[in-house]
C-alpha cells in the first residue's frame, strides 16, 4: 500500500467517526428522528416537590412527599455551596456554554490511554440535563444518542436560563439519599441547619456526594466521604475559594453529622401531623383544582404551604412534660402489673373477656390485615401469630430488640398507658400545642382528636355553667345530700358521695362542692335544670360527641373527646364566646400564592359576668380543692381554673386547666377500660393527668421568649351583685377539712 493510499485511509478512518457524530448530532438536535424536550418543559420541569407543614413561628414541623424536596432561590443558598459545586463538578461553569470542549477532550483522551483519572467530561448543565431527564437501560447505541440528547439540552438549559438558575435547579433537583431531595432537605436532614447557614466543611461534604451519592453517603461510609469531602476542600482551595490556612485547618476536621431522620414518625408533633394529612388535607385537596394541571391537588407532589397555628416550643415542651410523666406513671404501673395474675388486666376481668379483647386487637393490626389482603386462611394467620419471630418493640427508656410471637406482642403492647395532651389559645381558638399519645411510631391512636373517653368529674362545670346563668352565685347553698332522680321506665339513679367526703348531711357553697367534686350536689343540680339543657349548652360550646340525654351525665357518663372539652372550657376563659379549635391559619401553592385562609366559627354562649363567675367557681379547685397539686407541687401561683376527673375503677384520669392567655387538658389510662392502676391514689386524675398540665405550664413560664405574663382573669364592670367571696360560709367545713393528700383524691 502506498503512503498516499495509507494517508487516505487514515484520513477515512479519523474522519468517518467524526462526520458521522457530527450528522448524529445535528439530526438529533434538529430532532429528525428523536424527540427533545420543548422549551416550555425545560422552563417547566416537573418537580415532585414536598408539602410543607409550618409552625405558628415559621419552624417546619414537617413535610408530605413522594420525594422529600422543597425548592429555593439562588439567593436563599450557601455561598460555599456554590463555589464548592463549580471547583469540584464544572470548574469553566461560567465561561461554556453547556459543553466544555477542554474537559470533554481530555475525558476522551484520558479514556483512549487508559487513564479514567481524566477527569469528566459533563458540565453542571449536562449533568442537569440527566436529571431532568433521566436515563433508561441502555444499549451501547442508545447510550451514545442519549449522551448526544443530554449535550443538546444543556446548550438548551445554557440559552433559556441564567448560570444562577441552572445552578439553583442543580441544587434543587440533586438527591442526596436518605430522603434528602434537593439542598434544603439535605442541610436539615444531615446537619439540622438551614442551607444557607451551613459551614465550609458541611458545604465540602454536600457537594462531594455529587460524585455519586450511593457511594459517598456519609451514613453508612462516613471515612470514605470525609475523604472526598477533603478533595472537594482541595479543589475550593486549587479555585482560590479558600486560603491554604483554611484549607490545613477543615481537612483535618471529623466528619459530624446532626442527621434529623424525616418521616411521619420523628420531628415534633407526629400525631398531629398525621391527623392534619389524613382528616383534613387530603379531603381538602380533593375538593380543590390545582390550575396547572386541571387535576385536584396532590398533597405529595405539588408543594403546598401549610402553616399551623402550632407554637413550636410550645409544641416541645408539652412533648416533653408527657414522656416526663408518662414515663414515671409507666414505672409505677409496672410495680403494680407484678402483682396481678392477669396482667395488665384488671382482676374483675374474666379469661373471655381477655381472649376477646386480644383477639380484636389482632384483628385490627397491619399484619392480621395484609395477611387477609394477600388470601391467608385464618389457620395460616394463626401459625404466624404464633410463630416467634425478631422484633424492635417499644419501652420508655427506649426500643428493644427482642423475639417474641406476634400474638406475645399485643398482650405486650397493651401493659402500657397512653395519654392525650392539647393547648388553646381562648382568644382565638388556635391550638397551640398537640400530643396524641406516648410515641407515634408504636402506638398511633389519637388521644386528641379521634379518642372518645368517658369525661368523669371534668363534665361537672357545664352542669354548675346552668345554674350560674339562670342567676345562682358560687356561694349558693345546697344540702350535701342524697339526691334522687326519677327515670321513665327505669331504676331511680341515686348517686353516692364518695367516701369521707367533708360535709355530708351539711349545707355546702356551690364553690365548696365543685372543688370538692360532690356527686350529690352534680345530682341536685340536673335535677333542678334537666339533662337537655345541659346538652343544649355543651352543645353550643362545641361538643359534638354523642351525649345521652340521661341524669347520670351530670358526673361524666358522656364520652368526649379531649379537644371538645378542652375547646368548650376555653370558653370560660374567653368571657363567654366559645371559639372553634382551630389549627391551620392558611394554604399557600409552591409560589406562595394564599389558596385559602382558615377562620374559625364563633358563638358568645354567655355573658362576660357569666363566665367570669365560672372562672370563679373553677378556681377554687385549683386553690383549696382537687386540682391543689398544682400550688403544692407544681408552684403555679398564677390564677387558674381548673377541674380534674376520674372515672370508674380508674379507667380515664383527666385534668382541664384554665389560664387567660391558654387552656389546657391531658387525658391519661389504658387503651382498654379494663387496664388501669387499682390504686386510687395513682390512678385518679390528679395524679394520672394534672401533672403533665403542671409540667407543661413550668416549662411555658421558665421561656422568657414566649413572653406568657401569667395574667390575672379580666373582672367585667357589672359584677357588683354577685358574690363571690364564698369564705364565710366554706370556712367551717374547710377547718375540719381531710389532709392535702385527701383532698387530691377524686373518685367519681
Amino acid at each position: 500500500m502506498t503512503s498516499n493510499k495509507i494517508i487516505k485511509y487514515i484520513w477515512l478512518v479519523t474522519l468517518v467517526p467524526f462526520l458521522l457524530l457530527i450528522t448524529l448530532v445535528i439530526f438529533i438536535s434538529t430532532e429528525v428522528f428523536v424527540n427533545l424536550p420543548s422549551v416550555q418543559e425545560l422552563q417547566n420541569p416537573k418537580n415532585n416537590l414536598s408539602t410543607v407543614i409550618y409552625s405558628s413561628d415559621l419552624t417546619i414541623l414537617g413535610k408530605y412527599y413522594t420525594e422529600n424536596r422543597v425548592t429555593v432561590k439562588y439567593s436563599e443558598i450557601d455561598k460555599d455551596v456554590i463555589n464548592a459545586l463549580i471547583a469540584t463538578e464544572d470548574a469553566r461553569f461560567l465561561q461554556h456554554s453547556g459543553i466544555d470542549v477542554i474537559a470533554l477532550g481530555r475525558a476522551v483522551f484520558g479514556i483512549i490511554i487508559g487513564k479514567s483519572s481524566s477527569g469528566g467530561g459533563s458540565t453542571l448543565s449536562q449533568q442537569l440535563a440527566k436529571m431532568m431527564f433521566p436515563r433508561q437501560k441502555l444499549n451501547p447505541i442508545q447510550m451514545v444518542i442519549q449522551k448526544i440528547k443530554e449535550w443538546v439540552i444543556a446548550v438548551r438549559l445554557e440559552k433559556n436560563y441564567t448560570k444562577e438558575e441552572i445552578i439553583t435547579m442543580y441544587l434543587n433537583k440533586f438527591d442526596f439519599l436518605n430522603q434528602a431531595v434537593g439542598i434544603k432537605s439535605a442541610a436539615q436532614i444531615y446537619f439540622n441547619k438551614l442551607q444557607d447557614s451551613l459551614s465550609i466543611e458541611q458545604a465540602a461534604m454536600l457537594v462531594g456526594m455529587a460524585k455519586n451519592p450511593a457511594v459517598y453517603n456519609p451514613l453508612r461510609k462516613p471515612e470514605l466521604v470525609k475523604q472526598r469531602r477533603n478533595v472537594v476542600l482541595n479543589q475550593m482551595l486549587v479555585n482560590e475559594n479558600i486560603t491554604k490556612i483554611e484549607y490545613d485547618s477543615l481537612k483535618k476536621l471529623p466528619l459530624i453529622l446532626n442527621y434529623m431522620a424525616e418521616n411521619n414518625n420523628e420531628g415534633l408533633a407526629p400525631y398531629f401531623r398525621e391527623y392534619l394529612r389524613d382528616k383534613v388535607l387530603k379531603k381538602w385537596c380533593e375538593q380543590h383544582i390545582n390550575p396547572e394541571t386541571n387535576k385536584p391537588y396532590n398533597l405529595y407532589k405539588d408543594g403546598l404551604k401549610i402553616y399551623t397555628t402550632l407554637n413550636y416550643k410550645m409544641q416541645k415542651y408539652a412533648e416533653e412534660a408527657v414522656y416526663e410523666h408518662m414515663k414515671y406513671v409507666q414505672g409505677q404501673f409496672e410495680f403494680e402489673l407484678k402483682q396481678k395474675k392477669q396482667a395488665p388486666f384488671a382482676w374483675n376481668i374474666t379469661k373471655d373477656q381477655i381472649q376477646s379483647i386480644l383477639n380484636s386487637a389482632k384483628k385490627r393490626s397491619d399484619r392480621y390485615i395484609n395477611s387477609k389482603r394477600n388470601g391467608l386462611s385464618e389457620r395460616e394467620i394463626n401459625k404466624d401469630f404464633n410463630t416467634k419471630i425478631a422484633m424492635t418493640v417499644y419501652s420508655p427508656k427506649g426500643e428493644i430488640d427482642t423475639i417474641m410471637t406476634p400474638w406475645d406482642s399485643i398482650r405486650y403492647y397493651k401493659r402500657f398507658l397512653q395519654t392525650g395532651f392539647v393547648a388553646i389559645e381562648p382568644s382565638t381558638g388556635f391550638v397551640k400545642a398537640w400530643v396524641g399519645g406516648i410515641n407515634h411510631k408504636h402506638f398511633k391512636f389519637d388521644h386528641v382528636k379521634v379518642s372518645k373517653r368517658q369525661v368523669g368529674s371534668t363534665f361537672k362545670p357545664f352542669v354548675y355553667a346552668i345554674a350560674i346563668q339562670e342567676g345562682y352565685s358560687p356561694c349558693y347553698q345546697v344540702a350535701n345530700v342524697k339526691t334522687c332522680v326519677e327515670i321513665p321506665d327505669q331504676e331511680t339513679w341515686c348517686p353516692e358521695n364518695s367516701d369521707g367526703d367533708v360535709g355530708t348531711g351539711k349545707m355546702v357553697t356551690l364553690r365548696y362542692a365543685l372543688a370538692g367534686s360532690i356527686n350529690y350536689v352534680s345530682a341536685w343540680l340536673i335535677k333542678q335544670f334537666g339533662a337537655k339543657a345541659v346538652i343544649d349548652l355543651v352543645r353550643r360550646l362545641g361538643i359534638t360527641s354523642h351525649i345521652d340525654e340521661v341524669p347520670s351525665i351530670a358526673l361524666g357518663t358522656a364520652e368526649v373527646t379531649l379537644i371538645e372539652m378542652v375547646g368548650a372550657n376555653a370558653a370560660f376563659a374567653n368571657k363567654g364566646t366559645y371559639i372553634e379549635p382551630t389549627f391551620i391559619s392558611k394554604i399557600e401553592d409552591k409560589n406562595g400564592k394564599v389558596l385559602e385562609l382558615f377562620y374559625p366559627k364563633t358563638d358568645e354562649v354567655m355573658n362576660e359576668s357569666k363566665a367570669y363567675t365560672m372562672i370563679q367557681l373553677m378556681r377554687g379547685v385549683v386553690d383549696r380543692g382537687t386540682g391543689i397539686r398544682l400550688r403544692l407541687k407544681y408552684k403555679l401561683d398564677n390564677e387558674i381554673a381548673g377541674k380534674t376527673g376520674t372515672t370508674q375503677h380508674n379507667a380515664d384520669a383527666w385534668f382541664i386547666g384554665l389560664t387567660p392567655e391558654l387552656a389546657a387538658g391531658c387525658w391519661s389510662g389504658g387503651d382498654d377500660r379494663s387496664i388501669h392502676f387499682d390504686n386510687m391514689a395513682e390512678g385518679q386524675g390528679a395524679a394520672m393527668a394534672l401533672p403533665v398540665w403542671g409540667l407543661f405550664f413550668q416549662k411555658i413560664y421558665a421561656d422568657a421568649s414566649l413572653n406568657l405574663k401569667k395574667a390575672k382573669f379580666e373582672r367585667p364592670k357589672n359584677m357588683a351583685n354577685i358574690e363571690l367571696d364564698c369564705s364565710k360560709y366554706d370556712s367551717k367545713l374547710e377547718q375540719s377539712a381531710p389532709s392535702k393528700k385527701q383532698i387530691e383524691e377524686d373518685e367519681e
